[in-house]
């Protein structure tokens, strides 16, 4: 048996956003939002993770208390649940590499009853 072992760590940011439709932008509306991260040390060592704790902290209090719409990437790409999740993954994994960390899932959720979760696909070769 082979076992894997991967870390969590739960981040919120309050931050607002509106959907843009075909015939206009929604009304502004707020969110606490909840972040989960999921990641994997890539070698064989302990990752020291409140290093990436604060990093990602630091990541995510960028948003925080900012109308979304206003923000890149999202002043050209529409800032859904599903858009901000797979943004969030790609900023992540980023942030993380260099600390020898892989991330696996990231998991965002608008309410305690709506989360959207992006996972790395093993079976793509990426």
């Amino acid at each position: 048996m082979s076992l894997v072992g991967t870390y969590h760590l739960k981040y919120y940011i309050h931050a607002s956003h509106a959907i843009r439709w075909e015939n206009g932008e929604g009304e502004e509306h707020a969110h606490s939002w909840e972040i989960a991260v999921e990641f994997r040390s890539t070698n064989e060592n302990m990752i020291v993770f409140d290093k990436i704790e604060s990093s990602l902290d630091d990541l995510f209090k960028a948003y925080s208390g900012k109308f979304l719409n206003t923000v890149e990437p999202f002043t050209t790409i529409d800032p859904t649940l599903e858009n901000i999740t797979k943004f969030f993954f790609t900023l992540v994994e980023k942030q993380i590499l260099p600390m020898h960390a892989q991330l696996n899932k990231i998991e965002l959720g608008e309410s305690p009853m709506r989360f959207y979760y992006v996972t790395r696909n093993d079976m793509s070769g990426e």
